[in-house]
């Protein structure tokens, strides 16, 4: 990694911009940090992109709500003027705006006059039952009236047929729609706020209607309510204002509401009419006849040059607009304008939403490849406010990192946008020498990339350290596939990888849900979890915990052919050993579990100590690269003494006891050896020499304690006096050299030493080690306790619930018991274990052993790239 000064013309800074783009090896610094976003020079265009960015945004959105997705194809971006795009997007979405008000004003409209439909239908049926009822009381009047008055005459209705209209109360109505949930409170609300005075009607939409200001379908009641006094008036219009009661206007003349609600009638007649002659047309392709130019309009036919039904853009828009034209025709009596005005809506609103549709869709054809463009150019710009002006004001000055091998390939970028842009100066590119920490780089591929990121997530190398990343391509399945161990659901985990693996194309170009994208990014670690899966399972011996003879017979058998349970009686060896993993014959069998545990016990403290001491030798690799001395000594050294001293001896001794076949106790060789070191093993000797050997190992773990404490800081403090007095005599022969005090001030941070500081951080350190050499090496027991888990689990699944409904010899228990194994395996082993598993590999790899060599305090290497442009990315 080197650090570059690029001094760029003016104008062929924005195309050398774009082609380091393309090229994606050089990372910006920003040397116009001092000003604000708002201050630098290419603001403006910022802006601009910002805003056809929001335009961009908003027709997504259209086109989500129309049930539309944006084309996908693929075309350059490059081959479109920014500025000619804007004026577009500007005129797209005036006409968009303009096309989605007027569709709302009229679906407003059309729902307002199908909620006046409805109280026209509801309420007229009470106008016209009252009618019908005070029409037979005013016969019965005056039949009463017109012979001689009895007693029994009701004195309250002849006075009302008799009083002076003038002197009558004149009543008022008001009709409308209220919330059915709503009703009862509005009923009761209206009546405690009148006292009474009022009385109301309701009657039961049957149908869902859309309400006219939120457009969301609402189950309603019409109603009419009739009141006397404006006093009363205001109050109903506030009550109804409150519960979102929508208010249509009701004539009291009875003879215009019957002329309203006669059109019901001639709405059905006109529907009948119209299907019967929608059904006699035939879509065949065959040419127009004349009965269908009767229908369809010669005129409109003409206009569009349509020969054949096929020639329809729209056959649904059309049929419409031809039944509207018999509507007219036919329907000429005054009552049916109101009916006429609806399908006219119904027809105006169709062809404006047909018309959005096919702009939407133009739109969406071209969404993406503008998209691109906005968000290219929004980062062009960004990227050119992170450069200065030179004092001429003519050329652009930038800084930033890039691999030494991407030196040509940037100067041929720049070379290239100087021939393009037809500039007479070419662009100069210049190594700079500095002391600033590099960014790290990382060169990977699809297949590496994920195990990348895992060692980013715990923290990004420092720039040249040892890479831990390379190491856990292997480390990483493998310690899983230890605690997952079974090769069936290895199988399982192998298929669905390669259902990811084959269909890679199809899922990048799709936008996944967050689980989905998070497996799909790992697939290839998923991979090797499962081939390492399948081998560990293989030596385990288990296919769902069922153990098969796929390397030979099994090495044991009965003591006598009698013998009829071998878990009972025990075994004996008939032939030679099993050649690969654990013998089939050990399941089953009492043995079993002390067995296994046994083995994966001491399986997973040699893979702990191993892997340790790995990390401990890396930290001995990057002390030589950085020429760390006092690293290798005082750190390395007696790291790698102390942990061979005690848990490399215990590595050892698990070796020898499996070659030698011994009975010795290791917990009682371990635990004496720090209690009683000279005391005899007696029948826990494992070899010849072994108490002298524990003697010596002991004594090296106690030296190496205060090896690792003492040393390094008392050296450091004379490195600093030694190197402090140089840097003073050099100030003093070199003062009036100003051109000496930048290195001085680049290592300013070294003169600061704190003695103390370094000597605590020391012991904390060597405190840290030492407690973890022994807690790191308990906490890879986890490889054991999932492990043993796992195949518990298995077990239990396998013998509780399939072998148990076999039992039963019943189809359908067993076909149940089959649907509860396959859920527990895939819900429990393959989802829940295989997470857990995968958490528990994490914490091995990031603190046991990462955290021997690794720093991790470095930053990743961000280029400027089109191609890192994310899917929101501004």
């Amino acid at each position: 990694m080197q650090l570059v000064q690029l001094i760029i013309p003016v104008e062929s800074a924005h195309r050398s911009i774009i082609y380091l783009g393309d090229l994606g090896l050089f990372q910006f610094k920003d040397l116009s940090a001092e000003k604000s976003p708002f201050q630098r020079t290419y603001a403006g265009q910022i802006k601009r992109c910002g805003e056809m960015a929001r335009k961009l945004r908003f027709f997504r959105e259209q086109m989500v709500k129309a049930g539309l997705s944006p084309s996908t194809r693929s075309i350059r971006s490059n081959d479109i003027d920014l500025d000619r795009l804007e004026v577009k997007l500007g005129e797209l979405e005036a006409e968009l705006l303009e096309i989605n008000a007027n569709n709302e004003k009229l679906q407003r409209t059309y729902n307002e006059l199908l909620e006046y439909k409805l109280v026209l239908q509801k309420a007229g049926e009470f106008f016209y039952s009252s009618q019908n009822s005070g029409a037979a009381q005013q016969r019965e009047f005056e039949v009463q009236h017109s012979g001689d008055g009895s007693i029994d005459s009701p004195l309250l209705l002849e006075q009302e047929m008799v009083t002076d209209p003038s002197k009558q109360v004149k009543l008022g109505f008001v009709s409308g729609l209220v919330p059915r949930e709503k009703s009862m409170a509005f009923e009761r609300i209206m009546f405690r706020a009148i006292r009474g005075n009022v009385f109301l009607k309701q009657a039961v939409v049957d149908d869902p209607v859309v309400d006219p200001v939120s457009g969301e379908k609402v189950e309603k009641n019409v109603f009419v309510i009739f009141f006397s006094g404006e006093i009363a008036k205001n109050k109903i219009l506030k009550i109804c204002d409150a519960f979102g009661a929508n208010r249509y206007p009701f004539t009291d003349d009875l003879g215009k509401q019957f002329q309203m609600i006669t059109e019901k009638s001639l709405s059905s007649f006109f529907k009948a009419d119209v299907t019967a002659e929608r059904n006699s047309w035939k879509d065949n392709g065959e040419e127009i006849s004349e009965k269908e130019r009767e229908i369809v309009p010669i005129n409109y036919v003409l206009l569009l040059g349509i020969k054949t039904i096929h020639d329809l853009s729209d056959f649904r828009v059309l049929l419409n607009w031809s039944a509207s034209h018999f509507l007219e025709i036919r329907c000429r009596k005054p009552e049916s304008v109101y009916r006429l005005k609806l399908f006219k809506l119904k027809i105006t609103i169709d062809a404006g939403l047909l018309h959005r549709s096919n702009l939407l869709w133009t739109i969406g054809y071209e969404h993406e490849q503008w998209n691109l463009l906005v968000k290219q150019q929004k980062s062009i710009y960004n990227t050119l406010n992170m450069l200065s002006f030179d004092v001429t004001k003519k050329c652009l000055v930038a800084e930033g990192w890039c691999p030494v091998f991407a030196s040509n390939q940037i100067q041929n970028a720049l070379e290239r946008a100087t021939f393009d842009s037809n500039s007479q100066v070419g662009a100069i590119f210049q190594v700079l020498q500095t002391k600033e920490a590099p960014p790290t780089y990382f060169r990977t591929n699809k297949f590496t990339s994920a195990f990348q990121e895992i060692v980013d997530a715990y923290g990004v190398a420092k720039y040249q350290e040892a890479n831990p990343g390379v190491y856990t391509i292997i480390t990483f399945p493998f310690l899983f596939a230890i605690m997952f161990g079974d090769w069936g659901h290895g199988i399982c985990l192998l298929l669905a990888t390669l259902y990811f693996i084959m269909r890679e194309n199809k899922f990048l170009s799709q936008k996944l849900g967050d689980i989905i994208e998070m497996t799909f990014g790992g697939r290839y670690i998923i991979l090797m979890m499962a081939i390492f899966s399948i081998y560990t399972g293989l030596i385990y011996n288990e296919f769902f915990s069922v153990p098969f003879e796929l390397f030979g017979p099994s090495a044991y058998g009965c003591r006598d052919p009698s013998c009829r349970d071998a878990t009972t009686i025990g075994l004996m060896k008939v032939h030679d050993t099993y050649p690969f993993g654990v013998d089939p014959k050990w399941h089953g069998t009492r043995s079993e579990l002390p067995f296994l545990n046994s083995l994966k016990m001491k399986m997973s403290i040699l893979l702990g100590v191993a892997q340790m001491n790995l990390g401990i030798i890396l930290s001995y690799f990057n002390a030589k690269f950085f020429k760390d001395n006092l690293n290798i000594w005082y750190q390395f050294v007696p790291q790698i003494i102390f942990l061979n001293s005690l848990f490399g001896y215990l590595s050892l001794l698990i070796i020898v006891k499996w070659c030698t076949g011994s009975q010795a106790d290791l917990y009682h060789v371990m635990i004496y050896m720090f209690l009683s070191p000279t005391d005899d093993l007696g029948e826990n000797q494992l070899f010849v020499g072994q108490k002298f050997l524990q003697i010596l190992l002991l004594l090296s773990a106690l030296i190496a304690v205060p090896w690792m404490l003492f040393p390094k800081p008392f050296l450091l403090k004379k490195q600093h006096d030694e190197r402090h007095q140089g840097q003073l005599y050099t100030m003093l022969h070199s003062a009036d050299d100003p051109l000496e005090e930048q290195p001085q001030h680049d290592s300013h941070g070294d003169e600061e030493f704190e003695f103390s500081e370094v000597f605590v951080h020391q012991l904390i350190h060597t405190i840290e080690f030492v407690l973890a050499a022994v807690s790191n090496t308990a906490s890879y027991l986890r490889l054991w306790a999932l492990s043993l888990a796992h195949s518990e689990l298995s077990s239990v699944f396998y013998d509780k619930v399939l072998l148990l409904a076999w039992g039963f010899n019943n189809v359908i228990i067993l076909i149940i018991g089959i649907v509860v194994f396959v859920f527990a395996t895939v819900g429990v082993l393959l989802v829940m274990e295989t997470l857990s598993a995968f958490l528990h590999a994490l914490r091995l790899h990031w603190v046991e052993f990462q955290g021997k060599f690794y720093e991790g305090n470095g930053y990743k290497f961000c280029p400027f790239s089109f191609a890192l442009i994310g899917e929101e990315g501004e």
